[in-house]
């Protein structure tokens, strides 16, 4: 998962300065704008969890069942697949087979604010002989009943957004962190809150190496030129996510969280778009100013259909980048712990009774109680949220979103996980 993906470093710190406490919204005297606030230190107490949370025996037997029931899910999704496609031609032979057996094949998610939609469990497949997509669904109903259904129909499908915009998927199109895109007016299958929006965007978060390997191979003799992958769009938003970065140290999960709170507050139609008026004040009020140049050469590469409007969460993540789709794997499995109905919200109650703080440094020196880790923890979490008595999948992946920019480690961040959920 970890291919393609630049890592976060840890800068260096920064001297200790003045402490204050501001208002939501306020905008702090010049020069005060990275003072570090209580909020700020009981966030940071999130960053002691990096120690395993279980011994190296626990660990190995943890990870082998996750693994084998994972792999039992993607063979029997494989396995449905091969049937539905089989059972379309009229005439099946061995020639038919093997040109369905030259597949690969993803697992994937979709990029949505709904935390139902978001937290579906997608298989997908390219077949290599027609370039064609279809991507299921595995479902499980109660303790021994599951299903895999069609989600994407299989087709051959054109990109719908981005530089490559009309064009067929190829095979290089492939790879942890790629989005694909489709149109949902051609899709009716789709639920109403995925087919509010005209584009749905499927990222891929894992692959099968082996069988991409393999297909490329056989691909070669019609391989396309991909270009120089760091073309300027590329180059602006590189720059732009650095300098983000630099003025969100510290307090990157207060100011992340607060960006989105107030996008919402903003979103009154709910389509999830805003107009580039309201992400200039935004950025002002966050304390995120870029120069008016910058700010249209970046508003230029999102707008791209020339709409005047882009969906917040697309904005957030090219300003100021997102944490690789191995560490959004565990924070989706730690929401999906606590929803295992996938109504795409917790409530506050189950939170603090999932959360645990027994592994805490300061828990087990017995300077700190796991009262008070737990408390400050569900204080921070419940700033993010639009009702405190509940967080969405969206709010609780902004605020993991926030504590992954200041933690180089995809190990430690995923350790943080582990000790707070026993994921």
């Amino acid at each position: 998962m970890k291919n393609g993906y630049k890592q976060y470093t840890m800068r260096e710190k920064n001297k200790p300065s003045a402490r204050q406490d501001n208002k939501e919204g306020e905008r702090p005297e010049d020069g005060g704008f990275t003072a570090i606030t209580p909020f700020d230190d009981k966030v940071c107490l999130q960053h002691c969890y990096t120690s395993k949370p279980y011994t190296a025996q626990h660990s190995l037997r943890k990870l082998e069942a996750e693994d084998l029931a994972a792999e039992r899910r993607k063979q029997f999704v494989v396995e449905q697949v091969m049937i539905d496609q089989l059972s379309r031609i009229k005439t099946s032979s061995t020639l038919t087979e093997n040109m369905l057996s030259n597949k690969l094949r993803f697992d994937a998610r979709i990029l949505c604010r709904n935390g139902r939609d978001a937290c579906r469990e997608l298989i997908g497949f390219f077949f290599t002989h027609d370039k064609s997509i279809t991507i299921y669904e595995y479902r499980q109903f109660g303790k021994n009943r599951t299903n895999a259904l069609p989600f994407i129909q299989k087709g051959i499908y054109l990109h719908k957004c981005g530089r490559r915009r009309g064009k067929p998927y190829e095979i290089e199109d492939f790879y942890p962190g790629a989005d694909l895109t489709f149109l949902t007016a051609e899709h009716q299958s789709l639920s109403e809150s995925l087919r509010q929006n005209p584009i749905l965007i499927i990222r891929i978060t894992v692959i099968d190496e082996e069988a991409l390997n393999s297909l490329r191979a056989i691909c070669k003799g019609n391989k396309w030129d991909l270009g120089n992958p760091w073309n300027d769009e590329e180059n602006i938003r590189l720059a732009l996510q650095e300098a983000m970065k630099e003025k969100l140290k510290k307090r990157e999960v207060r100011t992340l969280t607060g960006l989105a709170k107030y996008f919402r507050q903003l979103d009154i139609s709910g389509s999830g778009c805003l107009g580039k008026a309201e992400f200039k004040q935004a950025l002002q009020m966050y304390h995120l100013d870029i120069s008016e140049k910058i700010f249209e050469s970046f508003w230029l590469i999102l707008n791209e259909n020339n709409q005047g409007r882009v969906d917040y969460r697309t904005f957030i993540r090219a300003l100021v980048g997102e944490m690789n789709e191995y560490r959004k794997s565990f924070v989706r499995k730690a929401f999906m712990k606590l929803d295992p109905n996938k109504t795409g919200a917790v409530s506050m109650v189950d939170i603090r009774k999932f959360y645990c703080a027994k592994k805490h440094p300061q828990v087990l020196a017995g300077s700190s109680s796991e009262e008070e880790i737990k408390s400050a923890f569900l204080e921070t979490l419940e700033n993010a949220c639009s009702n405190p008595q509940q967080v969405s999948y969206s709010e609780f992946e902004d605020y993991y979103e926030g504590l992954s920019i200041g933690i180089m480690s995809d190990e430690d961040f995923i350790n943080i996980l582990r000790n707070s959920w026993g994921i």
